[in-house]
């Protein structure tokens, strides 16, 4: 945790108790800042660990569970608060846990685990822009939402054959 990307990830996490108050105060707008920040230190973190060659285990770890928990934050928030269908919440959540469960059995297994590539960046920029639409309020933002989801689905498989790739070989030996 003493690198600064490492840092900016816990700042990420810090920045989950402070979207509920806000969300919660019924200041939306506040509330997508928030989110925005963390976005920004997510962009911020990955730059500066491999601009400076400070890319660790804990931070590869780290970084996409700070993600996925903020998402989740923000995911639950909306669907309490009616903004969004518990259809895509569901598909959301079903998702996004996925993805959290999966990398957590294989990293503590100790297989290789795939790195951030543009296909996630891209679907985490699609979800910020739709969660944008939906606290604004925005005409078809829910349909938006349902393209990101099926977008956010189709990464995940990417994510699972590149996986299978990388640790093929220990797969093969069982």
């Amino acid at each position: 945790m003493r690198n600064l990307p490492n840092l900016l990830t816990l700042c990420r996490f810090l920045l989950i108790p402070l979207y509920i108050l806000v969300f919660e105060a019924g200041y939306m707008r506040t509330a997508f800042l928030v989110l925005l920040v963390a976005g920004l230190t997510d962009v911020l973190d990955g730059y500066i660990a491999r601009s400076r060659n400070l890319v660790t285990p804990l931070g590869s770890m780290l970084d996409p569970l700070a993600d996925k928990s903020m998402m989740i934050t923000v995911l639950l928030s909306l669907v309490y608060s009616g903004m969004i269908s518990l259809e895509a919440a569901i598909a959301m959540f079903v998702r996004e846990a996925g993805m959290i469960i999966g990398s957590a059995i294989f990293h503590f297994r100790g297989k290789q685990t795939v790195p951030a590539n543009a296909m996630g960046k891209l679907t985490t920029v699609l979800y910020y822009v739709a969660i944008m639409l939906i606290i604004f309020e925005l005409p078809l933002a829910e349909l938006y939402l349902w393209l990101v989801i099926a977008v956010s689905f189709l990464t995940s498989i990417i994510y699972i054959v590149q996986f299978y790739k990388l640790n093929k070989r220990e797969f093969e030996r069982k």
